[in-house]
């Protein structure tokens, strides 16, 4: 896991938006959508759209359309990975 996964992860204990999680890590758009991918690909996080409460498979086109609407949560994979660093 990159120091940026772990940085994400970090913010994911609770479920956060991708605006949050944007401004919270500063790092530019597409850095953050590349990190985002990677960890949703090793099922670290979860993807919820349209609201909190809906978690929803992850598709590259729709996340690529409507990202910024997404919010985020860590995976029980994912908060493991991340207390075991």
């Amino acid at each position: 896991m990159t120091d940026q996964e772990f940085d994400i992860l970090d913010e994911l204990y609770f479920v956060v938006s991708y605006a949050e999680l944007q401004s919270k890590l500063g790092l530019p758009e597409p850095e953050l959508r590349e990190a985002l991918r990677g960890l949703i690909s090793m099922n670290y996080i979860k993807c919820l759209y349209p609201d909190q409460d809906t978690e929803v498979p992850f598709d590259p086109e729709h996340f690529e359309r409507e990202g910024h609407a997404y919010y985020f949560l860590a995976s029980k994979e994912g908060l493991l990975s991340h207390n075991s660093r």
